[in-house]
């Protein structure tokens, strides 16, 4: 079983893959999170998660200290580097990503399996905002797409950006049709009933 500390996150993979890139300090690898739109997928959206995870990763002997850089009024730098057993690691994490599906807790599942605590116009209401926050973040992630394939960037830099789409694509597809569902009366409850079936059970 692996140790917590050798298990792989989306924000060590990033760090990972930076390095893999070029040796880089903790301030220039946030600023290309940020730049490239990497904040999308990884969430730095405190930076000192950076430098946290850049410990773990230095402990575990996946990186280490390439050089420190002194600028004039600044403090020290240090900038890092991938090593050997970095790359082997990063390696092995992006094959068991790409081939294994992982069991991840989102927030709108939990929500979902207990609907009938509130009532299902109000259910109505919260997906009708839901439908509006989705169709906004499937036109900001096609407009950023556009953009960034008007810069001249290939479509291999965009396929998260593609796979994000199409998955909040499909989520818009389904609350529009659950809305209709509960429009309809096609998806109704009563909690006292549902309240009674449960006693029953227990």
């Amino acid at each position: 079983m692996a140790k917590p500390s050798d298990k792989r996150s989306p924000l060590a993979v990033t760090v990972l893959a930076l390095l893999f890139e070029a040796p880089m300090h903790p301030y220039r690898m946030h600023e290309l999170i940020k730049e490239r739109r990497k904040d999308s997928v990884v969430n730095v959206a405190q930076r000192n998660s950076v430098y946290q995870t850049i410990e773990r990763l230095q402990r575990n002997g996946w990186i280490s200290v390439a050089e420190t850089q002194q600028v004039s009024g600044r403090p020290e730098r240090v900038v890092y580097e991938i090593t050997s057993k970095g790359r082997a690691t990063l390696e092995e994490w992006m094959k068991e990503m790409l081939a294994s599906p992982s069991q991840e807790y989102p927030e709108f599942p939990v929500a979902l399996s207990y609907l009938p605590i509130l009532g299902a116009k109000e259910v109505q209401a919260r997906l009708e905002m839901r439908k509006q926050a989705v169709a906004a973040a499937i036109k900001e992630a096609q407009d950023s797409a556009k953009a960034a394939t008007a810069m001249g960037l290939p479509r291999l830099f965009l396929l998260e950006e593609e796979y994000k789409i199409t998955l909040l694509k499909a989520e818009l597809k389904w609350v529009e049709e659950t809305i209709a569902a509960l429009k309809s009366g096609e998806l109704a409850w009563d909690m006292t009933k549902l309240l009674e079936s449960f006693g029953k059970q227990t």
